[in-house]
C-alpha cells in the first residue's frame, strides 16, 4: 500500500462501479465508505440521467454528475451546468426528425422524443412523444439509437461550435450523444474539486468508455477497467480488475492509504 495524497475519488458507473446486473458489491460499498470516512470525496460521473440515483445511493457519494458532465451536484446544490438551450436544441430535433432519426432531447430525467422509447428500453417509461417544431425546453443531452454512419454524418454537420456528437456503447448496440462542449465528466469534476479546495493532481478517475478518456486524463491518477474500452486502457495510468471483479474496490484498497 502507498502514501497517497489523493483527496478525490471520480468514478463512471455503468460498466465501471456498477456490475453487469447493474449493482454496486457489498466490499465496493465498504470501500467507499471507508474512503469517505478517511477525508476522500467520493463522485459518481455518468451518462444517465435521474436513473443513476437508482443504481447509486447517495448515501455512498458526496458528489453526483450526471449526463455526460452536463449537470454537476453536490447534495442538492447544482455546482456545474452545461445545458443545450431550446432554440439551439429544436434546430437539430426538427432537422432529424424530418430525415426520420429517431432523436430524444433529455432534461430532468424526462425524455422528450419522436419514437415509443419503450420499444427499445422497456425500462424507460418517462417519455413523451413531443412536436419538436413548438418544444421549449433546454436540454442536458439529446441522443439517438444506434445511429447509422450516414445519420451520424448528417447530424455532426448539424452542430454549432458549441456542440459536440459521441458514440458510446449502450446495452442496444451504440448511442449518439449531442451535448455541449463544456459538458464533460472532466468538466464538471474539476467543478465539484475547486469548490472543495481540491487539486486535478489529487484526485484519482475510474472509467471504461469513451467518454471517460477526458475524465481519466486530466485527473492525477486514471484507472481503466480491465474490461474497458481498449482507446480508455490505452491512456490509462492503470488498468485494474473488470467491474464484475470489484476492480474499483480492489484497486483503491491496494493503492490508497485507509
Amino acid at each position: 500500500m502507498m502514501d497517497s495524497s489523493i483527496k478525490m475519488i471520480v468514478t463512471d458507473l455503468d460498466g465501471t462501479l456498477l456490475r453487469t446486473d447493474k449493482t454496486i458489491s457489498e466490499r465496493t460499498k465498504d470501500v467507499l465508505r471507508q474512503c469517505r470516512k478517511c477525508g476522500i470525496k467520493v463522485v459518481y460521473a455518468t451518462g444517465r440521467g435521474g436513473s443513476a440515483e437508482q443504481r447509486a445511493p447517495s448515501e455512498l457519494f458526496d458528489g453526483r454528475i450526471s449526463m455526460n458532465g452536463a449537470v454537476g451536484k453536490i447534495n442538492d446544490i447544482i455546482v456545474y451546468n452545461r445545458m443545450i438551450p431550446y432554440l439551439t436544441a429544436r434546430t437539430i430535433l426538427v432537422a432529424c426528425d424530418r430525415r426520420g432519426i429517431r432523436i430524444t432531447s433529455e432534461v430532468s430525467d424526462m425524455h422528450y422524443c419522436n419514437f415509443d422509447v419503450l420499444s427499445i428500453w422497456p425500462d424507460v417509461t418517462n417519455f413523451q412523444i413531443v412536436d419538436f417544431s413548438i418544444h421549449e425546453k433546454d436540454a442536458e443531452k439529446i441522443y439517438t439509437p444506434n445511429p447509422t454512419p450516414e445519420d451520424k454524418l448528417f447530424i455532426e454537420k448539424l452542430l454549432p461550435n458549441e456542440l459536440y456528437f459521441i458514440m458510446t456503447i449502450d446495452r442496444i448496440g451504440y448511442l449518439g450523444q449531442i451535448m455541449h462542449k463544456d459538458a464533460k465528466k472532466a468538466c464538471a469534476a474539476t467543478a465539484l474539486a475547486k469548490h472543495w479546495g481540491i487539486n486535478q493532481s489529487e484526485i484519482v478517475a475510474f472509467g471504461d468508455d469513451l467518454n471517460d478518456i477526458d475524465m481519466l486524463s486530466s485527473a492525477g491518477v486514471g484507472v481503466a477497467m480491465d474490461n474497458a474500452n481498449a482507446d480508455v486502457k490505452a491512456g490509462a495510468d492503470y488498468v485494474c480488475k473488470s467491474n464484475d471483479e470489484d476492480g474499483l474496490a480492489e484497486w483503491i484498497a491496494s493503492n490508497l492509504t485507509l
